[in-house]
């Protein structure tokens, strides 16, 4: 599985109905419900705002809605376009404004999958990978010594507080963790350890 990394956007018309697409990065359902409360609220002027989403590592959870669309022309769509992608932690939001022209079942059905395949095509996703938070506490001399061995890991998020001592926390990759700890113990003669917590 992939996960999106950022919001993007792309927008189309069809027979003057505008439509908008959009995705965000979510990690589960209620962030997907909050989301899309936000994009009503945001397009409270358009005739619908259909919706699809999966969550979870594995996007065991997912949710889809036509809004208002005849019954499967709309979210289910959106939905098996998102699927095929194999993003996770995603959702997507098409908001339609109405052109005056009916667009029937099947013009539906082409309209929403096209939209969904337009912002997808310039998504930005990585593959899934299981992270790990980190802290630690030291010195600053200590710190010198640790800092170099950041390059042998895969460290993201890194933040470094510096008061009487330097404190630090970050993500590393569930896998090296364990090595991690090991190390910094070690380059720093027993005087630092290293704090490692699942992330939720």
């Amino acid at each position: 599985m992939k996960v999106l990394l950022e919001y993007c956007t792309a927008e189309s018309k069809v027979k003057n109905s505008r439509f908008i697409a959009e995705a965000f990065p979510i990690k589960t359902a209620e962030e997907a419900r909050a989301k899309l409360s936000e994009q009503k609220e945001k397009y409270a002027d358009a005739r619908h705002v259909v919706h699809a989403f999966f969550a979870g590592t594995k996007a065991e959870v997912s949710g889809l809605s036509d809004d208002g669309e005849p019954s499967g022309t709309a979210g289910r769509p959106v939905f098996e376009v998102l699927k095929g992608s194999g993003i996770t932690n995603i959702i997507l939001t098409v908001t339609r404004y109405f052109g005056g022209t009916l667009l029937g079942t099947g013009g539906l059905v082409k309209a929403y999958q096209d939209a969904a395949k337009q912002v997808l095509a310039i998504a930005k996703a990585e593959e899934y990978v299981e992270k790990n938070s980190f802290s630690l506490s030291t010195d600053y001399a200590t710190y010198k010594l640790i800092k170099h061995i950041y390059p042998r890991y895969h460290i993201s998020g890194l933040q470094e507080g510096y008061t009487s001592s330097v404190d630090v926390s970050g993500q590393i990759v569930a896998k090296e963790g364990e090595e991690f700890q090991k190390e910094v113990f070690n380059v720093s003669k027993g005087k630092t350890t290293v704090e490692v917590k699942t992330c939720t």
